[in-house]
């Protein structure tokens, strides 16, 4: 399903975070979003996946005060602005994020249960198992070891496999690449690749313009909350202000 991001705009207090943001991916494609730490791509992720109150107070002393957060949010061509993100789960639309996060007091395979659990029908859930350990066969040779203990690469497979557990159509993946050595961002490079292959739609979000051009195939530029640039690798290679300017090359 498509999801399209129009004018979201994001404010922590009065410093801006995001200013009227937009960009559309089609059903089937994987999509990058590059720039620099603290361009607001994680911020943008999360309001998607409905992390971010729309127009809330926060809690006292998480981000100092009022987030204000405005625009529209499509899924599917449905409004899902201000749904609670279990009901954007439900809808196909998952989070992956950074470093994976998992519950790491739980071994492997209890944290790629949490992922389905909406489900209640105990044989999908164990087909959905069985594919991921498919996906990922160090899961499986893993799956009774504390979560807290596995590497960045296998945390980040783990936060993926955790995804298709709730049957995600569509995965948001924030910083996938982060602190992981080159020859398991290559390994990483490939099983999304796979991921993809199974027919789920992708946006990530990258610091490594490299792996994020290798890996997509169309890609937005995010720089200080705004979108600068966007297009195939060429054409954004091509363009000297935005290697420059934006890229770092």
């Amino acid at each position: 399903m498509q999801l399209k991001v129009d004018n979201l705009t994001v404010l922590y207090d009065r410093a801006m975070v995001l200013n009227k943001v937009g960009l559309v991916v089609e059903e089937g494609e994987m999509v990058s979003l590059v720039g620099p730490n603290g361009a607001g791509k994680t911020t943008l992720l999360r309001a998607v996946a409905g992390l971010v109150k729309w127009e809330k107070e926060s809690l006292k002393g998480t981000v100092g005060g009022k987030i204000t957060l405005k625009g529209e949010v499509e899924f599917g061509r449905e409004n899902i602005s201000r749904l609670r993100a279990h009901e954007i789960v439900r809808r196909g639309l998952v989070l992956c994020p950074e470093r994976g996060r998992p519950f790491r007091e739980m071994n492997v395979r209890e944290n790629l249960e949490v992922g389905a659990h909406l489900c209640t029908d105990k044989g999908a859930i164990e087909e959905s198992l069985q594919k991921v350990f498919q996906l990922f066969p160090v899961l499986e040779k893993r799956q009774n070891q504390i979560s807290g203990t596995i590497s960045g690469g296998e945390r980040t497979m783990l936060a993926i496999g955790r995804c298709l557990m709730a049957q995600a159509k569509f995965l948001l993946i924030d910083e996938p690449s982060v602190g992981l050595a080159p020859l398991v961002k290559e390994h990483l490079f490939d099983r999304i690749k796979d991921v993809h292959g199974m027919g789920i739609t992708i946006l990530l979000t990258e610091q490594d313009i490299s792996f994020a051009f290798d890996l997509a195939t169309r890609h937005y530029v995010l720089s200080q909350g705004q979108m600068m640039a966007q297009g195939s690798a060429e054409e954004l290679l091509a363009d000297e202000v935005v290697r420059q300017s934006y890229l770092g090359l």
